[in-house]
Formats: C-alpha cells, sequence, structure tokens
C-alpha cells in the first residue's frame, strides 16, 4: 500500500515537473519580415518601427526572445522591391509588414501563402489585394490609409484658406492605383465647391517642375498632393516650387508641412502601425489573414503651419486653426 502510494505520488509529480518544465521552456522563435518603403535613417522611419515594436511587445512578443524581425528599406526606390521582397519571403516568415501599395504588390507577386499586413495602403481591392474589406479573402490583410472621400476634405481645406481658389492639381502618378482612386473622388466633389481640376500627373522630377510652373500660369491655382511614393520622394522640390510660386497645397502627409509645407489632413501614422502590430499578433497566434477584415483608420491628424501661411499672404481662418491638432510657428 505505501509502495503503490508512492509511486502514485512520484508518477503525479513526474507529471507536474513535466508541466513545469515545458511552461519554462522559452517560446518556439517566430519570424516577421519588415518591408518599409522609406528611408531607414528617416526619422518617420525610426518612430514608426519604434512603434511597432512597442506594439508587438505589448501582446508579448520580444525580440531575441520568441520573435525575430528581419528589415529591409527601400529609401523611396520602387526599383528596390523587387529584390528586398524575394530577400524577405526565402527567410520563410511567418508573417510580413508591407509598407505602402508598391511593396505589397511587390510581396504578393512573390507569395500567395505567407501572410502579409499592410499598411500606408489607400485601394486595397483596386491593387487586387483582397476581395472585400470584410472578408480579404487571400494572404494579405491590415489596415486602410485613407478613404477616396477624404479628397473632399482636401479640396475644402484649400477653398477655406484661399477662397479666391479656383482650379486646383491633384498631383500624383497616374500609373498608380491609388491616384485613380482619389482622382476619382476628386472629380466628383470638385464641382460643388467651383473648383476645376487641372492635369497632374507626375512620374519624375521634371514633370513635377513642369506641372508646378504650369498650375503657377494660372490664376487662383491650388495644389492636393494624395500620398504618393513620387512626391514623396522629391519632397524638397515639391516644396521648394510650391514656395517658389507661392501657391496653397494641402497634404496627405504631416512631414510635408513639417518640412514647410502649408497643411496636412491625414492619418496618424504611428496609430497605424500599431493597428497593425495587432493583426501581426493576431496571425502568429494563428488566425488566418483571409478571415480578418481591414481596419479603417481610427485617428486622424490636421497640421497648419502659421510661418508658411504668412509667407504665402494667406490667413489662416479661426475654424481651421481650431480643428488643427498641430500648429508650427
Amino acid at each position: 500500500m505505501l509502495r503503490r502510494q508512492f509511486i502514485t505520488l512520484l508518477g503525479g509529480a513526474a507529471a507536474t515537473w513535466s508541466l513545469a518544465a515545458r511552461a519554462q521552456q522559452p517560446d518556439r522563435l517566430r519570424r516577421i519580415g519588415v518591408l518599409m518603403a522609406i528611408a531607414e535613417n528617416d526619422p518617420e522611419t525610426r518612430e514608426r518601427v519604434a512603434t511597432f515594436r512597442k506594439g508587438l511587445e505589448r501582446r508579448g512578443w520580444s525580440e531575441g526572445r520568441n520573435v525575430q524581425i528581419d528589415y529591409r528599406f527601400t529609401a523611396a526606390r520602387p526599383e528596390r522591391i523587387p529584390g528586398f521582397a524575394k530577400e524577405l519571403l526565402a527567410l520563410q516568415p511567418d508573417v510580413v509588414l508591407a509598407h505602402s501599395t508598391g511593396v505589397a504588390a511587390g510581396l504578393q507577386r512573390e507569395s500567395r501563402t505567407i501572410p502579409i499586413v499592410f499598411v500606408n495602403v489607400s485601394d486595397p481591392i483596386g491593387s487586387g489585394f483582397i476581395a472585400s474589406m470584410a472578408r480579404p479573402g487571400g494572404n494579405l490583410t491590415g489596415v486602410l490609409h485613407l478613404e477616396a472621400s477624404v479628397v473632399g476634405k482636401w479640396l475644402a481645406m484649400l477653398k477655406e484658406i484661399a477662397p479666391r481658389l479656383t482650379r486646383a492639381a491633384l498631383l500624383g502618378n497616374r500609373n498608380t492605383t491609388a491616384f485613380n482612386y482619389f482622382m476619382q473622388s476628386a472629380q466628383a466633389v470638385a464641382p460643388s465647391l467651383a473648383i476645376e481640376l487641372v492635369p497632374g500627373h507626375i512620374e519624375t522630377a521634371a514633370d513635377i517642375e513642369r506641372t508646378i510652373e504650369a498650375l503657377a500660369r494660372m490664376p487662383d491655382g491650388g495644389l492636393v498632393l494624395p500620398p504618393d511614393a513620387t512626391t514623396i520622394t522629391h519632397r524638397d522640390l515639391v516644396l521648394a516650387l510650391v514656395a517658389k510660386h507661392r501657391l496653397p497645397a494641402v497634404y496627405a502627409v504631416q512631414a510635408f508641412v513639417a518640412a514647410g509645407g502649408l497643411m496636412s489632413f491625414g492619418t496618424d501614422q504611428n496609430d497605424m502601425f500599431r493597428l497593425a502590430a495587432s493583426y501581426v499578433d493576431r496571425i502568429l497566434r494563428g488566425d488566418k489573414a483571409a478571415d480578418l477584415p481591414v481596419q479603417a483608420p481610427t485617428k486622424f491628424e490636421t497640421t497648419v503651419n502659421l510661418k508658411t501661411a504668412k509667407a504665402l499672404g494667406l490667413t489662416v481662418p479661426p475654424g481651421l486653426l481650431v480643428a488643427a491638432d498641430e500648429v508650427i510657428e
């Protein structure tokens, strides 16, 4: 009887030790790929990456302990995307974070099975990434950058700060699905604001210079800059030409205003990367990208540069100042 009790006790203890040992074993190292469309040393890049890491850490993922993150940065050079996409996917990551439409497209061309979570994508259906917002259906899901209707907000801001404005150019590369996505919305809303849309199709720095100078020769013109890799790559040129010709402009990306642009309205980029981290976490824990609805952005930010407004001879209306999340003086 004592022997049987001892054996039972020993067996129970062994089971307990086994469970404890399993609990103390490090989690299996998971692998995440990150392909960013901007430069590694850009302050914005560092901030976005830090936000993404913190989002993962809050959910129990720590680099070097249970997850490895492999990074690649295109520095706004689209020709680098195919090579970096191949490199990252060859590492067989459990999931990849794709920053921008071009990056997501490059990764999708290389794999229809490895889960991809995108950010900074404005038209995922038109880009062929998903079947629907509610049920993506493939290996991509993520966070919507901006809905097409935001163009109405941009045009209204231009009209508010420059009431005499009668024409505007939507500046972007027409070969991208995102440009057409925003252009269709702009064509629908511009007449209600008494604004004529003029051509703003650009692919190169020379195109940017030619387009802005043509607009400057027309009276009462302004610019709308949706998110676009070409204008982001040539941000300094855009800002220099806009300042030279004293044109009011509204940007989708706050970094333009921080660098001297007039005003912007767009999504809070850090919030987008926090949301992306939540989806990467869910995929690492077994959820399928096909079943995760594309998330709408939850935070937006308006930025106004008073110094630039003064240089352009514009008075910022009180309503626009009150609405601004950040005012640069």
